[in-house]
């Protein structure tokens, strides 16, 4: 597996979009999570899940190998947790070069990233998570690197000072976003080939869960490994992290084997319910539901309401509340549907659309 170069670089408040199978906590990518090497597979035939970008993956990668020239710059968006940084990692593994490991809030300056460019090697893979949040004066140095593999450096100081074109090798960029809408449009219009990634099934999770227990050495019963992937909120890291959560239950309240109910114990612990939210979820939809009645409230009132940051529930709770049909984002703000209403006991709001 590609060596991650310049550690110093890597968010130290950033966990990658891992990868378990084809897959953070905040939700790993088809696939586990990055923090966790053991669970992150190897290479495309491992990966599960995410089958469109990666048929079309095999495709650009061997087209790549056989011209003998650096793949074009990919964008890799969707929620956390899908498998993005994983999918780096594969790439750079498949085209057999280094991976360079970066994240969007640690390059500050224009020079940072210079740095990082100036070191780059033929063919290599420059790997930016976060990429949203890089800064417009150092987009800006991005610009000539992925079209012209050139970068521009400021030499000296004051009215001495010289700006100096630096030729580059040709390399890859792989961007991943949680938040495409925050991306600028010339920068995203500089990524040949763009991926939106999908959430996972319940068998896709399945196959991930089973997976998982195989490689750090604990049976699991199918049927607990259905019960436990349903439960993942469509999201392979989430899986993952369950899945250590329920191998420790087992551990000490169980023979060591993972059966159908020490699952339920675990989750009925760590107060996941049958739909797959925690206790942050369902406050989110009381809430709307009580405290703004029903909603619309906007995404800054709702996380001052429930002490949380804005961001975060943009990025985690809201994907999965509204892809299961609980909450609804409208230009006003925030709105409890019917089926939300009725996951928490409450009766239908009169007169609701929702």
């Amino acid at each position: 597996m590609p060596r991650a170069i310049d550690p110093d670089l890597q968010a130290a408040d950033t966990v990658p979009d891992a990868a378990t199978d084809g897959a953070t906590d905040g939700a790993t990518d088809g696939a586990t999570d990055a923090s966790d090497p053991a669970l992150r597979p190897r290479n495309l035939d491992e990966y599960v899940g995410q089958e469109r970008v990666v048929d079309n993956l095999r495709v650009y990668i061997r087209a790549a190998k056989q011209r003998g020239e650096a793949m074009d710059h990919v964008l890799l968006s969707g929620p956390p947790g899908l498998g993005k940084t994983s999918l780096a990692y594969i790439v750079a593994e498949e085209l057999g070069v280094e991976l360079r490991l970066t994240s969007g809030p640690v390059i500050e300056k224009r020079g940072d990233l210079a740095a990082i460019l100036t070191s780059i090697q033929a063919r290599e893979v420059l790997f930016i998570d976060e990429i949203h949040r890089i800064s417009r004066a150092v987009e800006e140095v991005l610009y000539p690197a992925v079209e012209d593999f050139r970068v521009d450096v400021l030499l000296g100081q004051g009215p001495g000072a010289q700006s100096v074109s630096l030729p580059l090798p040709n390399f890859t960029l792989i961007g991943a976003t949680t938040r495409a809408g925050l991306l600028s449009r010339p920068l995203r219009d500089r990524f040949p080939i763009q991926f939106g990634f999908d959430f996972y099934s319940p068998e896709e999770l399945g196959r991930i869960v089973l997976r998982s227990a195989a490689r750090i050495g604990i049976k699991i019963a199918p049927a607990a490994a259905r019960e436990l992937a349903r439960r993942s909120r469509g999201t392979p890291r989430v899986a993952n992290r369950l899945l250590r959560r329920v191998r420790d239950f087992a551990q000490v309240e169980g023979d060591g084997d993972i059966d159908l109910a020490i699952v339920r114990i675990t989750l009925k612990r760590l107060d996941i319910d049958e739909e797959g939210l925690d206790s942050m979820d369902r406050r989110i939809l009381h809430t709307v539901a009580v405290k703004f009645d029903g909603g619309p409230v906007g995404i800054d009132n709702l996380a001052t309401a429930i002490g949380d940051e804005a961001d975060n529930l943009e990025d985690v709770h809201e994907p999965f509340l509204i892809r299961r049909g609980m909450l609804q984002r409208t230009r006003q703000g925030r709105v409890i549907t019917s089926r939300g209403r009725r996951h928490l006991g409450l009766p239908k709001a009169e007169g609701s659309l929702f």
